[in-house]
């Protein structure tokens, strides 16, 4: 039985999936690579630099907390996600698992009002653990008190699917950057929600787990 939900941020919560920010920063520093731009973002995913670093590390020269500000107001929610949340909340134990700057994070969810519907949250930036390592997962797992065999994982990335699946979780896909999935996909929030309350997605089958793979504890 599905106890807790697990959500990515970005292509999930979040409409953009974090691939418009090259783009972005091309728009004022076209002579950059992408390796460039990715470079002190992907750090500051890990906690090894503030999320203010990035734009000085680009070489922009104004106020990076009005930068940073301007950039988030550019994201959205994705459609019918605070329904299926609000919905979820109270049936479900619910917990935030993100690849992302400790300081990007906290605005979005501030300015979207999402820490209320959390009963866990894992920042990347917070802790210095990227999806897809175990450990994220694992921490989280232990925050919520629910072992995986009753957790559903929601992710866009294949790689983070497939390491929650390993860990014994009922991992689908919110498809919003068109990766091919073996396992459960959804275009929507609202397919999502239909197939919950069906109880479509509480056998290893509908979410392509393997029930003979022996699954580790987490207590």
């Amino acid at each position: 039985m599905i106890k807790a939900i697990l959500l990515d941020m970005y292509g999930v919560i979040i409409k953009q999936t974090g691939d418009d920010f090259v783009p972005y920063i091309h728009r004022t520093h076209p002579e950059l690579t992408a390796e460039q731009i990715q470079s002190p973002w992907f750090r500051a995913n890990a906690g090894e630099v503030t999320s203010l670093d990035i734009w000085r590390e680009l070489g922009f020269t104004e106020d990076p907390e009005e930068l940073e500000k301007e950039y988030l107001d550019t994201l959205e929610l994705n459609d019918n996600v605070l329904d299926f949340l609000r919905s979820a909340q109270g049936k479900y134990k619910l917990a935030l698992i993100s690849n992302d700057s400790s300081g990007w994070s906290r605005y979005v969810r501030e300015k979207f009002q999402l820490n209320q519907y959390f009963d866990a949250i894992s920042i990347s930036g917070d802790i210095g653990i990227k999806k897809p390592d175990e450990r994220i997962f694992r921490m989280t797992l232990e925050k919520l008190d629910v072992p995986a065999s009753d957790c559903l994982y929601v992710d866009d990335r294949v790689k983070n699917l497939k390491a929650t699946g390993l860990l014994g979780m009922h991992a689908v896909q919110l498809n919003s950057r068109g990766e091919e999935y073996a396992g459960t996909s959804f275009a929507t929030f609202r397919e999502l929600t239909q197939a919950l309350e069906e109880g479509r997605l509480e056998t290893s089958e509908a979410t392509g787990l393997r029930p003979n793979v022996t699954m580790p504890s987490f207590h």
